[in-house]
């Protein structure tokens, strides 16, 4: 990369967005290249910089205590560090044929524009607010930011009753479920879909659907929200769908999140089916030499199913700030793409998927074998020893592995990373019945759940080849 127009003759990096990508890229570039040689300015539009979106459930929920525990590092922290971050400065407008950015005070108003030799696009996700009636009302939140979670901290205490209505059944709405549960407050989640976490098979779900009814929340699956119903006073007051209306003295949108790339659409970089900037191995935006994008706002190669996904979690978006600052800082360094790993709970119940579901499978065209099986996490005679479901899916013919879902109590959840690192090598099942995994009677049965559900599927693979 040729950069020559900063002040002093060095070298200017431009980064848009203040979280995981867009700082770790930050940091990243001013290891590989000194301030004598690079400077870098980062614009920020909220008040917080380089936090766990991950962890805010946990904070409203009252896991975490604190908000700032939530913070890896300060903007001060970034400035003494040699990066020169902007807070409450949100960018506008990118002219790509120009090589500048222009930004806006969120307090003031006034606008700038900032030169670049190399741009940083780490714009994020924006929480999906569907269109109708009362979605902009008081009473009603997204979960994206530290900021979004301080104005749902703020309405749990002004809210008039303690009925809460979750809209969305993925891992926000699950996990925002269970906090406001934590919190005191009667919780019905409305959900389109025909169980809870659509990242899992519907048979997988259903376990989770029994939980969450465990914590004393209230299901009602197979329905869509048409409206948010206002009191006299403008805020909600309930939650309809086409068959009924639940009362709610809060709301929480857990519908899910897009990528913010309106700011990229406008500046004609090139976009993905789902909305994503597309990058090549290096996390340069296709086509563009100067500009790199990472985090919740790219869509990302599936090695799995061959095909681009968006997959918005921070893990992700750490490693592409990390290849990102590499490069412009003058190394070089690579993101190969991802398997599609997650994990979450409901209470004590872990859930964990990799890879593809049935329906990704079919939409790839692939054949495919499915397997389910009970096991436990320990020895059966150990004591602690509980419950877990395995389902793995196997390409027909060939054998390799496509996709593991597990959902069990303690030490099931972190187990999803043997078929993580098995997925990412292209194993086979009946390759995977010969991994070496660690074995004590505290820790797992001699079969390892997860190799259990590789030899029946190997078997069943097998058969299918007769």
């Amino acid at each position: 990369m040729s950069m020559n127009g900063g002040r002093d003759g060095r070298r200017r990096l431009v980064v848009i967005g203040g979280d995981a990508a867009g700082m770790s890229a930050a940091s990243q570039a001013r290891r590989m290249s000194g301030p004598d040689e690079l400077e870098i300015v980062a614009f920020e539009r909220g008040h917080f910089s380089s936090y766990s979106a991950c962890g805010i459930p946990y904070w409203v929920g009252g896991d975490v205590p604190e908000r700032d525990q939530l913070v890896a590092r300060t903007p001060a922290e970034h400035r003494a560090r040699g990066i020169d971050l902007r807070m409450r400065t949100e960018v506008v407008g990118i002219d790509v044929a120009g090589r500048r950015v222009r930004a806006r005070d969120v307090e003031s108003g006034a606008e700038s524009w900032t030169s670049y030799d190399g741009l940083v696009i780490a714009t994020g996700a924006r929480p999906v607010r569907p269109d109708m009636p009362g979605v902009d009302a008081p009473g009603v939140h997204g979960v994206q930011t530290l900021d979004d979670g301080e104005a749902l901290l703020d309405s749990l205490e002004r809210a008039p009753g303690r009925r809460a209505v979750v809209v969305g059944a993925g891992y926000i709405g699950v996990e925002m479920a269970e906090a406001l549960i934590n919190r005191g407050f009667e919780v019905t989640v409305v959900n389109r879909g025909k169980e809870p976490m659509s990242t899992l098979d519907p048979d997988m779900g259903r376990m989770v659907h029994g939980a969450m009814e465990g914590l004393g929340i209230t299901m009602v699956n197979d329905a869509e929200v048409t409206k948010l119903l206002t009191g006299e006073d403008g805020r909600v007051r309930a939650v309809a769908t086409e068959d009924a209306e639940y009362p709610a003295d809060l709301v929480v949108l857990g519908i899910g999140v897009r990528p913010e790339t309106s700011l990229a659409r406008a500046a004609g970089l090139p976009l993905g089916a789902h909305g994503g900037l597309l990058t090549d191995l290096a996390m340069r935006v296709r086509g563009h030499e100067d500009i790199w994008a990472g985090g919740d706002c790219v869509e990302v190669l599936n090695l799995v199913s061959g095909q681009e996904q968006y997959v918005p979690l921070g893990t992700h978006a750490n490693k592409h700030g990390q290849v990102i600052g590499t490069n412009a800082g003058g190394g070089y360094a690579t993101f190969p793409g991802v398997v599609g790993t997650a994990v979450s709970k409901v209470c004590d119940l872990e859930i964990a998927r990799t890879g593809l579901r049935e329906k990704d499978a079919h939409r790839a065209g692939l054949r495919f074998e499915s397997v389910v099986i009970e096991s436990t996490s320990r020895a059966g005679y150990y004591p602690g020893a509980s419950p877990m479901t395995v389902k793995m899916l196997a390409e027909r013919g060939t054998g390799r592995l496509l996709g593991v879902q597990i959902v069990g109590r303690e030490g099931a959840g972190k187990r999803v990373d043997i078929a993580a690192v098995a997925l990412t090598a292209q194993m086979t099942v009946q390759q995977m019945t010969a991994l070496d995994l660690g074995y004590a009677p505290p820790f797992s049965p001699v079969w390892d759940p997860v190799l259990v559900a590789a030899r029946k599927a190997a078997s069943k693979v097998r058969a299918s080849q007769r």
